[in-house]
């Protein structure tokens, strides 16, 4: 999974005359982040560089009023589905700022607030959790832990409700039941920030992403690229006939899953891009696959490679249709 920020503006506290709205803003209510629409300030410029280790994102904003505004500035997470039988490498996860988010506003730290929700099936049980001494997190240790010291009878409630399934399996103990999270977590930071009037705002994130990723190809059947899960990859991931040919040189009979090789998956959220003023006046895109020897696809127009392993996607009036997703295939220099 990867990142993308959704950078939302938020109700203004106070303006002269109304604005016209067509914007992704947040307001902080009491059930949380509630998103409100607002368009008096564009994005001039989105530099964002995506890699498997750092994610940064530079923007430039112009508040277009003649006002100075005041705003609460929301950044959401992709969610983190909690499934042991898929599990995602969080860089963090007992730590509340699993990511290491950082943000700056015109060159200086800005202290963020931290908001989490837990969701089965659209329920909200964060609630649930918290009474029980659960955290949200569901790949912490400390998750894994409070779980386990759970009353039998709330482990069976909390199986019959889709927040926990029950793998068993041995530890050197012999057969057991384990009982793990299978709740989704909805993660979003928000700082309250003011854009002046007329005047340029320089913001900038930057994180460690979570990568999802397997031993081997998921989208290799019988020795060759097809299936569902290859037809999904190539809408997904755009696969174009040159990277299943470089592929394929490592799919042999003695090898037909392509075991040698990995996977690792980025997501990003480009689609909020649109919920500013206007287009994305100037937007640049750099994806660095991290080895020379790793093999990257991703959907993009123009797109050049400018080193060993960063490639370039540059825009003008920007209006992106679709969010941003990266297959990464590593292989070992020989």
């Amino acid at each position: 999974m990867m990142i993308r920020p959704a950078l939302l503006l938020a109700a203004a506290l106070a303006l002269a005359a109304p604005a016209r709205a067509n914007d992704s803003t947040a307001e902080i209510g009491a059930g949380g982040l509630i998103f409100l629409v607002n368009e008096s300030v564009s994005m001039e410029h989105e530099e964002l560089f995506v890699s498997p280790t750092e994610v940064r994102v530079d923007y430039r904003f112009l508040n277009t009023t003649d006002q100075e505004l005041d705003f609460t500035v929301a950044f959401p997470m992709p969610d983190i589905d909690g499934n042991p039988f898929l599990p995602v490498s969080i860089p963090n996860p007992d730590d509340d700022n699993f990511l290491g988010f950082t943000v700056t506003v015109d060159g200086k730290p800005v202290a963020v607030n931290l908001q989490q929700r837990a969701f089965v099936a659209g329920i909200d049980i964060t609630q649930t959790l918290g009474d029980a001494g659960v955290p949200s997190m569901p790949f912490a240790e400390s998750t894994r832990k409070a779980i386990a010291a759970l009353p039998q009878e709330t482990l069976d409630a909390w199986i019959r409700q889709g927040i926990l399934v029950k793998d068993t399996y041995d530890i050197g103990k012999g057969m057991e039941d384990h009982y793990e999270p299978y709740w989704t977590l909805k993660t979003t930071y928000y700082w309250d920030m003011t854009f002046p009037a007329g005047r340029e705002v320089a913001v900038s994130h930057r994180y460690t992403p979570s990568l999802g990723g397997t031993a081997g190809l998921t989208f290799i059947e019988d020795g060759k690229l097809q299936g569902r899960q290859y037809q999904d990859y190539k809408a997904r991931y755009c696969l174009d006939g040159d990277f299943a040919k470089s592929v394929a040189k490592f799919v042999t009979p003695e090898d037909p899953y392509g075991s040698g090789l990995t996977e690792s998956r980025l997501s990003y959220i480009l689609v909020t891009g649109r919920n500013w003023q206007g287009t994305i006046k100037s937007f640049r895109l750099t994806v660095d696959k991290g080895a020379p020897e790793n093999l990257v696809s991703f959907c993009g127009e123009g797109v050049t490679k400018t080193g060993p392993t960063t490639f370039v996607m540059e825009k003008t009036d920007f209006w992106p249709e679709r969010d941003l997703d990266i297959l990464i295939v590593n292989r070992q220099p020989n």
